[in-house]
C-alpha cells in the first residue's frame, strides 16, 4: 500500500525560547505540544497517537511524557535514529495513520543541551547510553566534529571541493536568519568571515558548525477525513522514504555518501516526482559538509558538485536555484538536542503554507522537501526524506 497522500500535517510549532534553564525537559515537550495542536485547531484529547525520540525524554521513553501530557493513546513510538528521528517518525506517523493504528498524531522533540553546558563542536556526554562508544572516543577531542571533518577532508581530497564553498552554506543559512527574530545568530556573514573563524576540526571552522539551543518544536499529523474539516492550508505528505548506511568495521568505508542516497530515492518513488519538481528543501546542517553531501545524495546535483552547486548565493530565498533553510537552519538559528530534523519539517510546512517570512518566502512554494541524518555522517547513518505538497 502506497503511504502517498494517506496523512495531512495540520498542525506545526517551534519553541522560541533559546536558553531555558528554568524550564524542565518535560515543560519543553508540553508546551510545544499545545502550540501544534492550537495551530491545528485540535485539542490533547483528539490525540491517540504519540511519537518521539526516546532520548529527548526523561524517564521511561515517551511514556514519561504521554502520563505529564495526559494523553490517552492507542499507538505509540519512541524510534530514536539521531538527528534524523522526527523525519522518520513523520513516516511512521503516516504509515500507523494510513494503518488505522491512529488518526490524529502528535510528535514533539524538546532539549536542553545549552542549559546543560554543551558547547559547538563538543562531544555529546559520556554517559549516554544512546552512544556506548563514545567512552573510546572522548579522550581524542569533539568525536561529533572529527567525524565529520573527516567526511569534510575526504570530500576535498576526492572531488576539489574547498572551504570557501563550504562557507556558501553558512552565508546563505545567515541571510535567511536575518528575518527571524528568534535565531541565535542573526548576523549576516561573508565567506571570509566563515574560513577565518577559529578551527574546530581540520577543515571544519567555528562557523562550520550549527549552534548548540534549547528549545523544541512540535507537529500534528491526521487522517484526510479529520485535516479537511480544519480550518489550516492543507499540506499532504506524498513521500516518505528512510535508510540506514552502516560500514562493517570499516571494511571498503566510503565517507563521501550518505544514506540520503536510499532515502531520497524512495521518497521521490513514492512521490512520484523528481528532484528539480522541489522548489524548497529544509537539510540537515549540523554542519555545512552535511548540507553539500546530503545535496549531492539526493539529487539535486551529482556526486562531487556540492560545493559548486551551493556557491554565489544558490541556496538563499529569491537569489538562488534551490532556497534552503529558510528559518536560519541549524547553523544559525537553533538546534535543540542532537534530533534537528523536527525544525527542518517545521520550516517546510511554513514554507508550504505560505507562511514564511515574507523576505525568504519561496514564491513557488507547492512541492518541498525536508531531510534529516542521524548518527555519522559517512558511516552508521540513517537518512529520512519527507516530500510535502500544498494541495
Amino acid at each position: 500500500m502506497s503511504l502517498k497522500g494517506q496523512a495531512y500535517i495540520v498542525g506545526a510549532y517551534e519553541h522560541p525560547t533559546r536558553k531555558a534553564p528554568d524550564k524542565s525537559l518535560a515543560q519543553l515537550h508540553a508546551e510545544v505540544a499545545k502550540g501544534a495542536l492550537e495551530d491545528a485547531g485540535l485539542t490533547k484529547n483528539d490525540v491517540d497517537g504519540y511519537f518521539c525520540a526516546a532520548g529527548d525524554t526523561p524517564g521511561l521513553g515517551g511514556l514519561s511524557i504521554v502520563e505529564y501530557m495526559g494523553l490517552k493513546l492507542k499507538h505509540y513510538d519512541t524510534t530514536d535514529t539521531g538527528g534524523s528521528s522526527y523525519n522518520v517518525h513523520v513516516g511512521h506517523a503516516v504509515q500507523a495513520i494510513a494503518t488505522g493504528r491512529c488518526n490524529v498524531a502528535l510528535v514533539t522533540l524538546a532539549g536542553r543541551p545549552r542549559s546543560e553546558g554543551q558547547a559547538t563542536g563538543t562531544a555529546p556526554r559520556m554517559g549516554n547510553p544512546q552512544q556506548p562508544d563514545l567512552q573510546f572516543e572522548f579522550p581524542y577531542g569533539p568525536a561529533t566534529a572529527n567525524m565529520y571533518a573527516m567526511c569534510a577532508r575526504r570530500h576535498m581530497h576526492q572531488y576539489g571541493t574547498t572551504s570557501e564553498q563550504l562557507a556558501w552554506v553558512k552565508v546563505a543559512a545567515s541571510h535567511h536568519a536575518q528575518y527571524n527574530p528568534h535565531a541565535m545568530l542573526q548576523k549576516v556573514v561573508t565567506v571570509e568571515e566563515v574560513v577565518n573563524s577559529p578551527m574546530v576540526a581540520d577543515p571544519l571552522h567555528r562557523l562550520d558548525c550549527c549552534v548548540i539551543s534549547d528549545g523544541g518544536g512540535a507537529l500534528v499529523i491526521t487522517k484526510p477525513e479529520i485535516a479537511k474539516k480544519l480550518k489550516r492550508p492543507l499540506v499532504k505528505v506524498i513521500g516518505v522514504g528512510e535508510a540506514n548506511k552502516i560500514q562493517g568495521g570499516g571494511v571498503g568505508l566510503d565517507l563521501t555518501y550518505s544514506a540520503g542516497l536510499e532515502s531520497g530515492k524512495r521518497a521521490f518513488e513514492m512521490a512520484g516526482i523528481k528532484p528539480s519538481d522541489i522548489k524548497y528543501a529544509s537539510i540537515y546542517d549540523s554542519f555545512t559538509i552535511t548540507v553539500i553531501m546530503q545535496l549531492e545524495d539526493l539529487g539535486f546535483c551529482k556526486k562531487g558538485e556540492g560545493g559548486k552547486f551551493v556557491s554565489d548565493g544558490n541556496l538563499i530565498s529569491g537569489v538562488g536555484k534551490l532556497p534552503f533553510n529558510t528559518d536560519g537552519g541549524g547553523l544559525c538559528n537553533n538546534h535543540p538536542g542532537n534530533r534537528g530534523g523536527m525544525t527542518k519539517v517545521i520550516e517546510a510546512v511554513r514554507q508550504a503554507r505560505g507562511e514564511a517570512h515574507p523576505k525568504v518566502q519561496v514564491k513557488d512554494h507547492g512541492l518541498v522537501l525536508a531531510h534529516g541524518t542521524g548518527g555519522s555522517l559517512g558511516t552508521r547513518h540513517v537518512g529520512s526524506t519527507v516530500i510535502l505538497e500544498r494541495e
